[in-house]
């Protein structure tokens, strides 16, 4: 066990992957955290968490792996690499429900575009991993659900389970392609952050509308144009559930309500395809389940 994976981590590190151990038989780093950090060796001029430590180098690997049977995490941003995650439905009585391939596979006909032919891993669960090199001069951030549901992504700030790795659920195992292709423009396009916008008054759109719901909005972009960074996209969400109720209602236009919202998460940071996202997705929930106003 130790040999084969000692194999899979100098293998990928051989493609220029940096890689780090993972808890024999799980998908969580094996390196201590900030906490318990000795303050020696690689850390003795600060911590270093699992990305700064991932390595390529082959002494390195053979001296961990010799050890312990680590599973191998690749650290996809020191690796330029962007990893689409295409997983399963959690729920395995749902036969009707689309997994991430499907869904990965709908979105390339709609683009007009075969389903890449690049380097796949097939993961434990029976979902696959899709490698790809990242594109210079652009930063990709971690994602989920921007592209569709059960397709995520990881980059910089993220790690995949290499090929060779084992645990409870199964085995990672390469199945095609011997290469990473490089990140298809179209598929880049949807990921790449929004450009900056200038900083300045919340302003929404001039619209005729009640002056509730007009409140309403402005109050509820404020707090996504303040939200922390881990919480923006859940905020994006939860203030656009709220807001949704005025639509039902009838009080404000629908697109008056995704404009807004999409200026304020787009500010926040977010990918324009991921607020998109969100934001119909609020919408819909929030006019669904909305009780009649005698009744709010």
């Amino acid at each position: 066990m130790s040999a084969n994976l000692m194999r899979a981590a100098l293998e990928a590190a051989a493609r220029g992957w940096h890689v780090f151990p993972l808890r024999p038989g799980t998908k969580r780093p094996a390196l201590h955290g900030e906490q318990t950090c000795p303050g020696i060796g690689e850390c003795a001029s600060g911590h270093l968490k699992w990305e700064q430590r991932a390595t390529t180098d082959p002494d390195r690997i053979r001296a961990a792996w010799s050890r312990i049977p680590f599973n191998v995490g690749i650290a996809t941003g020191p690796s330029r690499l962007l990893v689409v995650d295409l997983d399963m439905p959690k729920d395995k009585g749902s036969s009707d429900a689309p997994c991430g391939a499907a869904t990965f596979e709908a979105l390339c006909e709609r683009a007009g575009h075969p389903v890449p032919d690049t380097y796949r891993v097939r993961t434990a669960s029976g979902g696959e991993h899709l490698y790809f090199t990242a594109p210079d001069g652009i930063r990709l951030a971690n994602t989920a659900g921007t592209i569709g549901a059960l397709v995520d992504t990881r980059a910089q700030g993220g790690y995949v389970v290499a090929a060779g790795s084992t645990t409870d659920a199964g085995a990672y195992e390469a199945v095609s392609g011997p290469v990473a292709a490089p990140l298809p423009e179209w598929l880049q396009t949807i990921l790449k952050p929004a450009p900056a916008r200038p900083t300045g008054p919340l302003r929404l759109p001039a619209v005729d509308g009640s002056r509730a719901a007009l409140s309403a909005l402005e109050a509820e972009c404020a707090i996504v144009a303040a939200s922390p960074d881990k919480k923006r996209n859940t905020t994006l969400n939860r203030c656009a559930f709220k807001v949704g109720r005025f639509v039902a209602w009838g009080d404000i236009p629908r697109h008056v309500v995704e404009e807004a919202f999409q200026g304020a998460g787009e500010e926040r940071g977010l990918t324009a395809a991921e607020c998109r996202s969100t934001i119909r997705s609020a919408l819909d929930s929030s006019i669904r389940k909305a009780r009649p106003r005698e009744a709010a």
